[in-house]
């Protein structure tokens, strides 16, 4: 079912599978890339528990095997409708027999969605009712038209806001991470340009990139930023073909090391939730 939000700028239709945004129009322009066939068939999905791939498709916890899937089962299940107003909607998942089977824990997951002006902010609330600690990853994968209006692909750019010493968390051959991390260098310190030689071995993943990009092209007058702040990972990804979207992803979270199962216990970068506590993940955009 879906679910519309609106007012004088923004026009945002969320899903409740997934809880994730199907459109975003303003300005009389779809901001949101409308899958095509043979191309990627998602608009914004939320990845949760995990973010990334598990090597074997499988982890370890407490001595316990589990298999997962790449990016963890919220994208694919229905959330509860909280509430719904004309410019806010919050959506909450909860542990199931089908959730419990592969991932041990309680949990509450609530998205909340509101706008103010050009923004869409965007809220993830994970929650512990349980009686022992949650371990959990968190991250969007928002996807955007490129190009919005004007330009060729190949235009575009994304201008990170205050960029640090922005690395690269290197792949492997099998699309894991390898374990390392090198020194990226943005042009004139705080530009990446698009091109599909960028993704020609996947996606990129940075830390050190400021908490804030924009996607825009001096061909035109539309942009999308988008603030992660607090949040260590960001990756970049499309398909390396001729397709017209480009997706910027804070996570919470990395692929599995090549070669290593992981122990959830021991994987880095995960959010560890006491009983009765609360961690939260915030992500903005911004359409102009």
């Amino acid at each position: 079912m879906f679910y519309t939000i609106r007012n004088d700028r923004l026009t945002v239709k969320v899903s409740d599978e997934g809880a994730e945004v199907h459109s975003v129009v303003a300005h009389g322009c779809e901001y949101i890339w409308q899958p095509e066939a043979g191309h990627w068939q998602r608009h914004a999905p939320w990845l949760f528990p995990i973010c990334g791939g598990l090597t074997e498709g499988r982890y370890v916890y407490r001595g316990r095997a589990y298999e997962m899937k790449k990016h963890g089962f919220a994208r694919e299940l229905v959330f509860a409708v909280d509430r719904a107003t004309e410019t806010s909607v919050q959506m909450t998942l909860t542990e199931s027999a089908e959730t419990l089977a592969i991932y041990p824990f309680a949990f509450r997951l609530t998205v909340t969605y509101t706008l103010d002006h050009d923004r869409l902010l965007c809220r993830a609330q994970i929650a512990n009712p349980g009686s022992d600690e949650l371990i959990a990853g968190f991250g969007g994968h928002p996807g955007f038209r490129v190009p919005l209006d004007g330009g060729a692909y190949d235009d575009w750019y994304l201008s990170f806001e205050k960029p640090g010493d922005v690395c690269e968390m290197t792949l492997s051959d099998d699309f894991f991470w390898s374990g390392n991390s090198v020194p990226f260098p943005l042009t004139d310190g705080k530009t990446l340009p698009l091109s599909r030689a960028l993704f020609a071995r996947d996606a990129k993943f940075f830390s050190g990139t400021g908490g804030a990009v924009t996607l825009q092209s001096d061909a035109s007058p539309r942009s999308v930023t988008v603030r992660y702040a607090g949040i260590p990972y960001v990756g970049v990804w499309s398909e390396p073909v001729d397709v017209g979207f480009v997706c910027i992803e804070p996570w919470q979270g990395l692929p599995a090391v090549s070669g290593k199962v992981d122990d959830l216990a021991t994987k880095r970068d995960l959010f560890h939730i006491a009983p009765g506590e609360a961690r939260e993940f915030r992500m903005e955009m911004q359409f102009r």
